[in-house]
C-alpha cells in the first residue's frame, strides 16, 4: 500500500492507517454508497471522512498504476491546491493506494468531515430557502474568484458545494468530490460559462447568476445570460436523454 499524509495534519499516521485497515468493519456509512463508499469515524474531537473509491476495472487498474494518478491521489493534491489558493474544502489528511499484481486494487481519500448548513442543491430545490438570493450571489462571487485563478472544478454540480454561514453573517463555500479539476493560466469566457451550466435547471436562478457575474466581471449581462442559459438547456437535454436511454436499456429491472 502506498500513502501520503498531510504534514499539517495533527493526527498520527498510525491512527489514520488503522482506520483504513478497519474500513470495512468500522465507521458509520455516509450517503447511499452507489458508486463510492464514504464512512465517518470519530477521532478525538474531530469527525473523519474516508472515501473508498469504486474498485477500478481491469483496464483502469493499469491506467491508474502507470499512466494516470488515482482519484484518491488527485483528490488529496487538488484539495491542497485549493487551500493554497485560498478556497474552501474539508481539510485533507491523507490518501492511500492499494495495489495487486495487475495494478491499482482500491484507494482511499481521508479528510476532516465538515458539517454544513446546506448544499447548493437546497437553493435549487427550495425556492423560498432563507436568504436564497444572497447565498446565490455570494456563491457566484466565489465561482468567479475560482475562474480568475484559472481553477476549473469539473464536477461543479449542486451536491458538490457545501455551504456554511460564518459568524460574520457571510456564507463560506467548500468544494468536495475533487478528483476532476484542471488548473489553467486563464479561462476563456466559454469555458467559464460551461463550468456553471450544470448547477441548476431554473431560469430564474440563471438570471440572478448572470446579473451577479456581470457585476464582478464587468462583462455583458445579456451575453452571460444568453450563453449560460443555452449551455444549461443543452446540458439538461443531454442529461435527461441519457437517463431515458439508460432506463430503456434496463427495462427488466
Amino acid at each position: 500500500m502506498k500513502f501520503n499524509y498531510n504534514n499539517q495534519s495533527l493526527f498520527q499516521d498510525t491512527v489514520i492507517f488503522n482506520l483504513i485497515t478497519n474500513f470495512k468493519n468500522k465507521g458509520t456509512l455516509f450517503g447511499n454508497g452507489k458508486r463510492n463508499t464514504i464512512k465517518l469515524f470519530d477521532l478525538e474531537a474531530t469527525k473523519i471522512n474516508i472515501k473508498s473509491f469504486k474498485k477500478p476495472n481491469f483496464i483502469n487498474k493499469i491506467i491508474y498504476s502507470y499512466f494516470r494518478k488515482s482519484k484518491a491521489k488527485r483528490s488529496f493534491e487538488f484539495a491542497n491546491k485549493l487551500i493554497e489558493n485560498g478556497f474552501g474544502t474539508p481539510a485533507p489528511i491523507a490518501y492511500f493506494e492499494n495495489f495487486d499484481i495487475v495494478g491499482l486494487k482500491d484507494s482511499y481519500y481521508v479528510s476532516e468531515h465538515l458539517d454544513c448548513d446546506l448544499t447548493f442543491r437546497e437553493l435549487v430545490e427550495i425556492p423560498d430557502f432563507p436568504e436564497n438570493e444572497i447565498i446565490l450571489r455570494q456563491f457566484i462571487r466565489f465561482s468567479y474568484d475560482l475562474h480568475k485563478k484559472g481553477i476549473e472544478f469539473k464536477d461543479h454540480s449542486p451536491g458538490n458545494t457545501l455551504i456554511k454561514k460564518g459568524n460574520d453573517g457571510k456564507y463560506n463555500f467548500f468544494l468536495v468530490d475533487l478528483n476532476r479539476m484542471e488548473f489553467h493560466e486563464s479561462m476563456s469566457f466559454e469555458k467559464r460559462m460551461k463550468n456553471l451550466c450544470r448547477l441548476t435547471p431554473r431560469k430564474d436562478m440563471v438570471a440572478v447568476m448572470s446579473h451577479e457575474y456581470a457585476i464582478v466581471s464587468g462583462e455583458s449581462e445579456a451575453l452571460i445570460f444568453e450563453t449560460l442559459w443555452k449551455m444549461t438547456a443543452d446540458f439538461q437535454y443531454r442529461f435527461y436523454r441519457k437517463k431515458k436511454i439508460k432506463q430503456k436499456l434496463k427495462f427488466w429491472k
